[in-house]
């Protein structure tokens, strides 16, 4: 799945957008229905780890939402609501995630924003994405298919989600599971691509009597962290996966440290620079696209060449 530097870059490629109307849905999404997005505003993209999130707020000359008649009534559920007003919008569960990845499991009072639902009426609407391992988010284009299936066919990905603005522009979103969710509780200290990123608290979790492999992946202390970068790291620290932390010494823990963060630093610059030079490549190639023009006297049989 795309790690912190990706989804920092899907940040940075949804914040234009900020302060714009959905105007047009589409989008292959079950769970979530993309015609709760219709007439929304965009109003804040935040970043945090490997997750995204988008705040959704009605128009402010519309009426209140329990109010409206048809767009969107259908959809609320009266019994989601009265859970979420009985629960409050920041009770949470520190549960941990699947597969020792550290990252909390949604608490039940987020189920009011699950499956489509729409919140409350007073409440902001945070759409968290969490990307699958290909999913993606295209400006104002479809992704496209690179190679066949294994019937030969050429299909392109399905977008799960697709928002048209007011401005012009559109973003298609591939490959990743949204979920209305309460507002995002944002922790800096340990976002690997943070500048309050906590390096001794980082240090600290990788002291423990386990595998450093566990804690690097641990989303509590390395937000952001995926397998690439973990590898990586290792790699250049020349430290074995299964090393306990607590058999480390303090020189290495540090060095690992400063791998982790320097290479996710790299990695984001590189994707940055890599659209510049996308861009800056398509701008070129048009410019100089050869221009024909036929000699004087050709004639239809003489053929392009003259």
């Amino acid at each position: 799945m795309p790690e912190g530097p990706s989804v920092r870059k899907f940040h940075h490629l949804v914040s234009p957008f900020v302060g714009q109307k959905v105007v047009k849905t589409g989008g292959s999404s079950k769970k979530l229905h993309p015609a709760a997005f219709q007439s929304l505003w965009l109003q804040d993209a935040q970043v945090h780890g490997k997750k995204l999130f988008l705040r959704f707020d009605p128009d402010e000359e519309m009426e209140p939402l329990n109010s409206s008649p048809q767009p969107i009534q259908g959809m609320w559920q009266k019994e989601a609501v009265d859970r979420e007003l009985a629960l409050g919008p920041s009770a949470q569960e520190p549960s941990a995630g699947p597969s020792g990845s550290g990252e909390p499991v949604p608490s039940r009072s987020a189920e009011t924003y699950n499956l489509g639902k729409i919140p409350s009426a007073d409440a902001q609407r945070w759409l968290e994405v969490r990307f699958g391992l290909f999913g993606s988010i295209w400006v104002n284009d479809f992704s496209r298919a690179k190679k066949a299936n294994k019937k030969g066919d050429w299909r392109d990905p399905v977008p799960r989600l697709v928002l048209h603005f007011s401005g012009g522009g559109f973003l298609v979103f591939y490959n990743c599971q949204m979920s209305w969710s309460p507002p995002p509780v944002i922790e800096p200290t340990c976002d690997i691509l943070s500048e309050k990123f906590h390096r001794g608290q980082a240090l600290e979790a990788l002291s423990q009597a386990q595998p450093v492999c566990y804690t690097l992946l641990d989303q509590r202390y390395f937000s952001g962290l995926g397998n690439i970068i973990k590898n990586e790291a290792l790699y250049r620290a020349r430290i074995h996966p299964l090393s306990l932390g607590s058999c480390l010494s303090s020189s290495s823990r540090e060095a690992l440290v400063d791998h982790v963060v320097e290479f996710s630093k790299d990695w984001l610059r590189d994707k940055f620079q890599e659209g510049s030079r996308m861009r800056a490549k398509l701008q070129e190639g048009s410019a100089n696209q050869p221009t024909w023009c036929p000699p004087s006297g050709w004639r239809p049989q003489d053929g392009q060449g003259g």
